[in-house]
């Protein structure tokens, strides 16, 4: 991996807690603060912003020419540019040029003229130097790491200035997912997810955990039915803050515990005297560490585990994330989630499942669900009249337009069923997607055998 340091002249050639809440900006604000398939106008504001980045960083207008702002987030601003010594340097990471080259006649000379002619963009990704260095690097390495993943955003090169990093990235032109999701077919809606399950599969082979899976970092182009993942700011390897946790256990051994748990005695010893049973409480002067994992991600779009403080989570926190995605295509509702906090989120979640399995899957993590919402049912609600209240429709089978659930959809909710398991021992992976049949079916209804 090259990271060029500070002198750059023409021709040459995370630590933080765990424990804290690192949260991207929500859906909606992050969307926002996107520019997709074309440059659109610059304005002043952003004018102001990139000469004041050429100023900074030392020697940076001798090789990019900066066009214009296209994403701001959390932790990280990113530009398109022209890269202006792409001659100088080999670019296997250019799949349009090798097309072209490709396609195009096998003259040396005519190939270098089509470059001269055409100019080649790059995405300049600005990280923020209040980012950890550690985790600065950490993002770096995981990218290189992946640079040969299909769907996923190579790194090209890195340069630092002082204490200003910036990733430089390929350039890929794609449209604003609000600008499509309520209007895509289900073949489209299939297409999407081929691309994007392909690229979880490739990180997750590598053990890694992206953490921020969400429509703003899968950049999808709609007329070329590709995409690639991005923004592994927030990734870790699988593992890294590893520690025990009760959804660890054997169904019989967590049983066992629950049994000689101080709460289970007094219970028997509430039945045993024929008194009323206690009400789950905590001790007043509780000696007990607290517990410390890793709940970073993007509001309404994290996993049951990680707002439960699971300090075992593995790689399947990503298609829940993946899930939620299908969920928004299928309710027509970007962003389908809206809690403030991580409480919120729960009970968002428990108002669909219920409280009998929130508390099932509260209890799998060692905690313990305690609610008088007298909204909130035991049994939840299914995924069909959700979709069905989302949409305006009724449950009635299709027989007008716009009634019922068409087939295409019940398997669409299936597969996603899969994906939004509570418990993530039984939840889907990535490989297991890919060869669903719900993603193997063609436009004409035929089911294909994944590659």
């Amino acid at each position: 991996m090259l990271v060029h340091e500070d002198d750059v002249k023409r021709g040459d050639s995370t630590e933080v807690e765990t424990d804290e809440l690192e949260e991207s900006m929500g859906p909606l604000e992050e969307s926002g603060g996107t520019v997709s398939e074309g440059d659109g106008e610059m304005d002043d504001l952003v004018a102001d912003d990139i000469a004041r980045f050429e100023a900074s960083f030392k020697n940076i207008t001798q090789r990019y020419r900066l066009i214009n702002r296209i994403g701001e987030g959390t932790f990280s601003t990113v530009y398109k540019a022209e890269d202006l010594l792409y001659d100088h340097y080999q670019n296997d990471w250019d799949l349009e040029a090798n097309k072209e080259n490709r396609d195009s006649d096998s003259s040396a000379v005519k190939q270098s003229l089509v470059r001269q002619q055409k100019p080649r963009y790059v995405a300049i990704k600005k990280i923020y130097v209040t980012s950890s260095p550690l985790r600065i690097l950490n993002e770096l390495e995981l990218l290189h790491d992946l640079r040969s993943s299909p769907n996923v955003c190579p790194l090209i090169t890195a340069f630092r200035h002082q204490d200003q990093v910036i990733a430089i990235l390929p350039y890929f032109q794609h449209k604003d997912f609000r600008d499509y999701y309520r209007d895509f077919s289900m073949d489209e809606i299939r297409d999407y997810l081929r691309n994007l399950f392909s690229a979880v599969k490739s990180v997750h082979d590598a053990d890694i955990i992206h953490r921020d899976i969400k429509p703003t970092n899968f950049l999808y182009s709609p007329s070329q039915r590709h995409g690639v993942l991005v923004d592994f700011g927030l990734a870790e390897r699988e593992g890294t803050d590893y520690h025990h946790c009760q959804c660890c256990y054997e169904q019989e051994e967590r049983a066992r515990k629950v049994q000689s748990s101080v709460y289970a005695r007094k219970l028997d010893a509430a039945r045993t005297s024929n008194v009323p049973l206690p009400k789950p409480s905590y001790p007043k002067d509780d000696q007990r560490p607290s517990r410390r994992a890793n709940r970073a991600g993007t509001r309404g779009f994290r996993a049951p585990e990680v707002l439960l403080k699971c300090t075992a989570q593995s790689c399947l926190i990503d298609i829940w994330s993946c899930g939620i995605i299908l969920l928004t295509f299928l309710s027509k509702r970007f962003p389908f989630f809206h809690s403030a906090d991580d409480i919120d989120a729960f009970i968002e979640l428990s108002c669909i499942f219920g409280k009998q399995k929130m508390k099932q899957v509260a209890f799998l993590h060692g905690q313990i669900l305690q609610t008088n919402i007298p909204s909130m049912t035991e049994t939840g609600h299914s995924w069909e009249k959700i979709i069905l209240w989302c949409t305006g429709r009724n449950k009635k089978s299709a027989e007008g337009p716009g009634e019922g659930l068409s087939e295409d959809e019940k398997e669409a909710i299936n597969f996603m069923r899969a994906c939004l398991n509570l418990h993530p021992g039984n939840r889907i992976s990535a490989e297991e997607c890919l060869e669903h049949p719900y993603l193997n079916r063609t436009e004409s209804g035929s089911t294909t055998v994944a590659a």
